[in-house]
């Protein structure tokens, strides 16, 4: 049996989590925790209500779902006022936080949260940038608490970044990415640090495409089809870590060097784990070991598997011709 997932913060985060529970099968409570004049919340209600009901629109012309299925998934989703909260809260088997990212607002929220909740309900915070244990401080039951962070669209992107507490029981992880799992998202684990994962890598990229657009490199539309047909197509299939180990650890090293000397800038050294990895011979696949173990792999296999996987990906991005005979 599904369990019921509360969502508190009837913002874009909150109205996206509904659209994602609503269409795997879940109860969907979307809670309004300000408190508001009865006209005020009718009004926010029929704006969430509409903004769900678009968004599986949006879904079923994309072949999601069949059109006719979009209203009775929507109809999953009850918009809860504040007053509601202490009935709601208690019967969730997850509650997950969406308020504004102000520490001390979220703070007062979850404090709310989990004193109404009870001990049993999993709660999660979806913040982008506060640690978790920041707001564990807040938090009745700290052992059922941590992050979860969804990119954004969270109905459309399949990655949620699970970033557990000191104290959160590893019990209450595995529940929390098997639900995840079990709704056809791909869950990973980090350590409590600014930045998560994706959004570190992705603001060291973002800045250099940007500084390259400043110096005069090339252009904003030369370089977003840079990363669109070379830079992004690759790590969708390898990922960073893999795509050093396939081409060998020791190329990033030296052309870590010579980027560092050449271009002056210190931003562009190499990593301690890089020149390690260099001096104990784990540079890759040719070696049998890198960042990632290939050891027990057969590599030929391997290798075949992921050049078949970017090739359906290049076929399917209609970026593959045949031959001229």
């Amino acid at each position: 049996m599904r369990k019921p997932i509360a969502l508190v913060g009837a913002g874009r985060m909150g109205r996206g989590l509904a659209v994602v529970f609503a269409y795997a099968g879940h109860d969907v409570a979307l809670i309004d925790l300000k408190e508001r004049a009865a006209d005020q919340f009718t009004s926010l209600a029929r704006e969430a209500t509409c903004e769900i009901g678009a968004t599986l629109g949006t879904l079923a012309r994309l072949g999601f779902c069949a059109a006719e299925q979009a209203p009775s998934i929507a109809a999953r989703v009850r918009v809860v006022p504040a007053a509601e909260a202490a009935t709601v809260l208690p019967a969730a088997g997850f509650i997950f936080e969406g308020v504004p990212e102000v520490l001390e607002q979220k703070r007062t929220a979850l404090a709310l949260m989990s004193r109404l909740a009870g001990p049993q309900p999993i709660i999660a915070s979806t913040t982008s940038t506060i640690l978790v244990d920041d707001l564990a401080e807040a938090i009745e039951h700290r052992e059922r608490f941590l992050n979860a962070h969804w990119l954004n669209p969270p109905y459309l992107m399949p990655l949620v970044e699970l970033s557990p507490g000191k104290v959160t029981s590893g019990n209450v992880v595995q529940t929390l990415r098997d639900l995840l799992d079990g709704i056809g998202k791909v869950t990973v684990l980090c350590a409590a640090t600014p930045g998560y994962i994706v959004p570190r890598i992705q603001a060291l990229a973002m800045n250099e495409a940007a500084r390259m657009v400043e110096e005069g490199v090339a252009s904003a539309e030369e370089i977003d089809k840079a990363v669109k047909y070379g830079f992004g197509l690759r790590f969708a299939v390898l990922g960073l870590l893999e795509f050093i180990d396939w081409g060998g650890g020791d190329i990033l090293y030296y052309a870590s060097r010579y980027l560092t000397q050449a271009l002056g800038n210190e931003r562009y050294a190499a990593p301690a784990i890089v020149e390690r990895n260099m001096q104990e011979g784990n540079i890759g696949m040719k070696t049998g070991r890198g960042f990632l173990d290939y050891e027990k792999l057969d590599l030929d296999r391997h290798r075949l598997e992921r050049l078949t996987a970017f090739t359906t990906l290049l076929r399917d991005l209609g970026l593959v011709r045949p031959p001229v005979v």
